[in-house]
This record gives structure tokens, C-alpha cells and sequence, in this order.
């Protein structure tokens, strides 16, 4: 009787573990999805500037 009743804590122990582990998991995704799309918003900020700079570039070629 033993073994099967530690051979069920142990089945609970790992799906606990395991469980903890997908937590972790979802919560890091989650992080890096905001890291992603912060990085997007800025590179989309910069791509504007550039666009920005580049037309005033333009403009002061065509005056000269």
C-alpha cells in the first residue's frame, strides 16, 4: 500500500511542479510580448524622425 500511495504524491508532486513551470512560462511571454511591442512602438518612432529628417534634407537640396 506504500508505494502506490507514494507513487500518487509523487504524480501530484510533478503536475504541482509542472504547473509552476507553465506560470513562469506565461508570465515571461507575456514580459517579452511588451518588450516586443515597446520595441516597436520606438523603431516606428524612428522610422518617423528619419522620414521627417529626410523630407527637410530634400527641401534644402532643392533650395541650393
Amino acid at each position: 500500500m506504500f508505494w502506490p500511495m507514494c507513487a500518487v504524491a509523487l504524480g501530484f508532486l510533478g503536475l504541482a511542479v509542472l504547473g509552476v513551470l507553465a506560470v513562469r512560462v506565461f508570465l515571461e511571454a507575456r514580459r517579452l510580448g511588451q518588450q516586443v511591442a515597446d520595441s516597436a512602438r520606438r523603431i516606428n518612432r524612428a522610422a518617423e524622425d528619419l522620414e521627417r529628417s529626410a523630407a527637410r534634407a530634400a527641401r534644402a537640396v532643392d533650395a541650393l
